[in-house]
Formats: C-alpha cells, structure tokens, sequence
C-alpha cells in the first residue's frame, strides 16, 4: 500500500498543482474581455493562451481523477457484482483497454511532440503566435502519469482479488458505490453469521 499510496501521492499533487491553471484561465479571458470591449484594443495572445491552459488543466488532471475514483464510469450493473468479480472485471478492462490506449497515447503522443518540437512549430491561429510544442508535450506527460497511476489501480485490483475487499484511497472523493459495497459487506456478514437482517 505504501507504493500505491506514493502514486496517489504524486497524482493528486499533480493534479492539484495544475489546477491553478483555472485561475490564471479566468485572468487572462477576464483580461481579454476587458481589453476587446472597455478598451478596443484585444490581444493577440489571449485566444492561444487560453486554449492552451484549459487543454494542460483537462490533461494533467486525468491522473488526479483516475486517483481518487473520480472519472465517469458505466457500472450501473457491475456494481451490485461480488466484490472479488468487479475486481476481476475492472483488472481484464485495465489490461485490454486502458493501457494499449495509454501506451499509443504515449507512443504517439511523443512523437507528435517531437515533430513539432523539431519543427519549432507556432500557433498558426494569431499572427506572431507562440511556440505550440510546449503545449504538445502536456499529451505524452499526462499519458506516463495516467500509465503510473494505472499500475497503482491494476494493484488495487489484484489486492481486492486476493483480500476480497477494496483497499482504501486516499479521501477526496468517494464514489456511491463505496457506501453499497460496504452495505453488501454488512448484509453478507450478517447472512454468514446467521443475524437477522435490519
């Protein structure tokens, strides 16, 4: 647990140092509204600035949700599954789907970064617009941290497998399914124990 932890550590700190990026967000389209329309005079870096801090913030995030349980999940049925066959199902759908997705996002994402780094590539959609290579980057650094925090998910997974119960996390975020599944623990230690139900 204490590796897990180290990487729920590091993706929440991650996570959390990137979401400054809304603040500064708000400032600078605070900035450009103000200057296009009290003033007459709109910037020409506000538009690239802005897209680029809503697309780190959405990116470096991914690690922090996927940390925390957080992330949007379909598991209307395979909640009320046994506790060991959500850990079987969530560990087969990390291995066939998450990391070959993850893995090309890496892959190709360096790549993508690289091209453009070569190229010394800017923004086309300014004149005199910045460098976008910096930008490009954020898409394989995002993909090796959710990668990371993958693994610390694939070990919960296998722990849950082995120990029949979920380990814990860290508390930001609890999910609904955390209070049914500790309802379903209650219930069938009852039924095990021959007590009546409440």
């Amino acid at each position: 647990m204490r590796f897990v932890f180290f990487i729920d550590h590091l993706s929440t700190w991650v996570g959390k140092t990137f979401a400054w990026a809304i603040l500064i967000l708000t400032l600078v389209v605070s900035y450009e509204v103000f200057m296009r329309y009290a003033m007459g005079a709109p910037t020409t870096w506000a538009y690239d600035t802005s897209y680029m801090l809503y697309g780190t913030l959405f990116m470096m995030s991914g690690a922090y949700a996927l940390a925390h349980n957080a992330h949007v999940r379909a598991d209307v049925v395979s909640r009320y599954f046994p506790i060991r066959v959500q850990a079987g199902l969530e560990l087969a759908l990390y291995l066939l789907f998450f990391y070959p997705g993850i893995f090309a996002l890496v892959f190709y994402g360096w790549d993508f970064f690289a091209i453009s780094y070569r190229q010394n590539e800017h923004s086309s959609y300014t004149p005199g617009g910045p460098p976008i290579w910096p930008y490009k980057f954020v898409i394989p650094a995002c993909a090796a941290l959710l990668a990371l925090q993958g693994v610390a998910e694939v070990t919960r997974c296998v722990m849950c497998l082995i120990h029949g119960k979920w380990p814990r996390r860290l508390g930001d975020v609890e999910e609904i399914a955390i209070p049914i599944n500790k309802e379903a623990e209650i219930k069938a230690a009852q039924e095990k124990s021959g007590e009546p139900r409440q």
